[in-house]
């Protein structure tokens, strides 16, 4: 199947400031492996003409604003959307190569129930249908069914319906292989993940992460980390205060009723 028109790879990241090093060393991890060109888009809530975050609820600042990604590809092409507590282990163009156009979305179709009750910063952990499958989403974003998705229809709209993508029949959600979002953690220890995400605590990335994650993902975290450390010396910045550079990880949620 051909790439984009431009031969580039569309990637939209979640974007959440109190997790900056998290989407940097994902960012990082993707172009050293990729064999096409990418073009990231981070999700930061400043940049998103047109969209104001209306709803309450939410563990991180891109829990609905990944649902924008057909509209802001002008309802054309194809998108790849990932959280950004992830790192990437292999080539992001063997993910980009499983576009399936018969489908208006794939993801990885988790079905498990949650380690923990208590997540980033606190938040309840809450086990939900489909949890999880709106972490990674190969949208095809010239799917007429997507046209609904504008910024008003987004903001008025349950989580509980948006995280389900109940505005699409179920034969129109294909599904990827499940080493394309391998919750760490959650599941065991895989040096073969192809996309390592970090679902449930808040990680410092100078530190040893605690079990269940992949050796090269915890190198990267901390490569990464040492690099935005030697940058900050030279500015005389501190390293202790609350945006040090501590990796925040979340997970994407719903409403609080859908627990």
């Amino acid at each position: 199947m051909s790439v984009q028109p431009d031969g580039r790879i569309s990637l939209v990241v979640g974007f959440d400031q109190r997790e900056a090093v998290a989407y940097h060393t994902f960012c990082q991890s993707v172009l050293e492996k990729s064999s096409l060109p990418v073009q990231f888009t981070p999700l930061a809530e400043n940049t998103l003409a047109g969209y104001k975050e209306t709803h309450t609820d939410g563990s991180n600042r891109f829990i609905y604003s990944r649902f924008l990604t057909p509209y802001l590809s002008d309802y054309r092409g194809w998108a790849i959307f990932a959280d950004g507590d992830m790192v990437c282990q292999a080539d992001i163009a063997e993910l980009w190569s499983l576009r399936d156009p018969s489908k208006a979305v794939q993801v990885v179709k988790h079905d498990y129930l949650t380690k923990a009750n208590v997540k980033y910063l606190g938040n309840r952990n809450e086990n939900y249908p489909r949890k999880n499958w709106s972490s990674v989403i190969l949208w095809n974003c010239a799917h007429e069914a997507h046209r609904v998705l504008t910024p008003e229809f987004i903001q008025r709209m349950p989580g509980s319906y948006l995280h389900r993508f109940s505005w699409l029949d179920d034969a129109l959600i294909g599904e990827l292989p499940r080493e394309w979002n391998w919750l760490a953690i959650e599941y065991p220890e895989n040096p073969q993940a192809k996309l390592v995400h970090f679902t449930r605590e808040l990680v410092d990335a100078r530190e040893s992460l605690n079990g269940g994650v992949a050796p090269p993902g915890k190198r990267r975290r901390r490569e990464v980390d040492e690099k935005c450390d030697e940058g900050n010396e030279g500015e005389g910045r501190k390293g202790d205060e609350g945006d040090d550079g501590a990796a925040v990880v979340g997970t994407d949620e719903l409403e609080r009723d859908e627990g």
